[in-house]
């Protein structure tokens, strides 16, 4: 038996911030879009261009505090083949939350408030 990672789920509070965030900051664009008819919820699949692993971004219509983000021990991760271009930019954003420079990795913040781990291709 055999399994893989198609999607991961973030619930945000202005879907075309974080859409604008994820596409600016880690190149991912829209995919696939979910509306239903009474409009009580948007779900938006982002990617990159090999499609190999989606983040859906889902918004809930009446939905208005932030969500419970715990102690952000929780996060995803990105790997970069530019990691010095990718690290200035996101520098230059004022994304940056958490910096390891010993692990030689860094983590930027969302709208929301979720970390996003960057680090250097292997």
């Amino acid at each position: 038996m055999k399994f893989q990672l198609i999607h991961t789920n973030f619930n945000v509070l202005d879907l075309e911030k974080s859409m604008e965030f994820y596409q600016n900051m880690l190149g991912l664009n829209e995919v696939k879009r979910i509306v239903p008819e009474d409009g009580s919820f948007i779900i938006v699949y982002m990617a990159d261009e090999k499609d190999l692993c989606r983040l859906e971004l889902t918004w809930l219509r009446d939905r208005e505090e932030p969500y419970n983000l715990g102690e952000k021990e929780f996060h995803i991760a990105f790997s970069t083949d530019d990691f010095e271009a990718a690290y200035k930019k996101h520098k230059e954003a004022g994304v940056i939350c958490y910096e390891n420079t010993n692990m030689g990795i860094y983590f930027i913040e969302d709208p929301d408030g979720y970390w996003v781990e960057v680090l250097p291709a292997k």
